[in-house]
């Protein structure tokens, strides 16, 4: 990859590709981590062995995928216990429960070493993405769900200012937090420094980038930096990209929804890997 010169640490901050197209809310404290909701979370929570203390089902004639996710939960031994629909209404956190909520064991975090480890592993240079500070529990999600399709090999977030791993996520991201490991680190800025050290390239994301996504080098060992709903990359972060990359904007709208923005630079990095 040719490195596009690292950006001078005194240019103005310009509007973000990936602010969010409505004010970011940060739904942190407003779900219970411990609650998966809606049938596609639930039904890959299952089948990817998570630890489920009970299931919840709203009472009445079962039909469709909730069958299956019954009968695969009665398979493992899994609590089941039928409420009515008032009472799942009032548990529901996402008002999208979809006749199911199950009890679940906190999601695990690994370390970015375990993310480094699966691309080794499977023979591949890491592909990483980087949030700085999205505060969106459905942004976080579908960032997730682009994610996996993808074949990105992990996702670090902050510790603090973020979201975290909760029901709101693991719904928006269809069953795909089961599957993308999630290092959550004290500092993004510490971090980036370690993954260059590990010949990883930083690709950060926002109008001030030199050239399109799609006219520049995205092959080989990368981190795609996707900045917050409101702020976009932080000054620190922006100065430690290798380099930055823009989406171009034809229209009046001068900014995309994070999720939407991640999804575009995603899926040109798989282009890329595949020619």
């Amino acid at each position: 990859m040719v490195n596009n010169n690292k950006k001078n640490s005194n240019r103005k901050k310009k509007n973000n590709d990936v602010r969010a197209e409505r004010p970011s809310r940060n739904r942190e404290n407003e779900v219970n981590s411990d609650m998966l909701e809606g049938r596609n979370s639930v039904l890959e929570a299952i089948k990817a062995n998570r630890t489920i203390n009970k299931l919840l089902v709203q009472k009445g004639d079962k039909e469709g995928s909730i069958k299956n996710i019954i009968a695969l939960a009665r398979k493992k031994g899994i609590v089941i216990q039928e409420t009515d629909r008032i009472n799942l209404d009032k548990i529901s956190t996402t008002h999208a429960h979809q006749g199911v909520i199950a009890y679940v064991a906190s999601k695990d975090y690994v370390e970015v070493d375990e993310i480094l480890e699966i691309a080794r592993l499977k023979g591949e240079d890491p592909f990483i993405v980087i949030l700085d500070g999205i505060e969106d529990s459905y942004n976080l999600g579908s960032v997730l769900r682009t994610a996996d399709a993808v074949g990105v090999h992990g996702v670090i977030i902050p510790k603090r200012r973020a979201v975290g791993l909760n029901a709101a996520v693991s719904k928006a991201s269809a069953g795909a937090i089961e599957y993308v490991p999630v290092a959550r680190v004290t500092n993004i800025g510490q971090t980036i420094d370690y993954l260059k050290k590990k010949n990883i390239w930083i690709a950060g994301t926002d109008l001030s980038g030199e050239k399109a996504f799609y006219q520049s080098d995205l092959k080989g060992p990368i981190a795609l930096v996707l900045g917050s709903e409101g702020e976009g990359m932080g000054k620190l972060v922006s100065q430690k990209c290798d380099f930055i990359v823009n989406i171009p904007m034809k229209g009046q709208i001068s900014s995309l929804n994070v999720a939407v923005a991640g999804a575009i630079v995603m899926y040109e990095v798989l282009k890329q890997r595949d020619l």
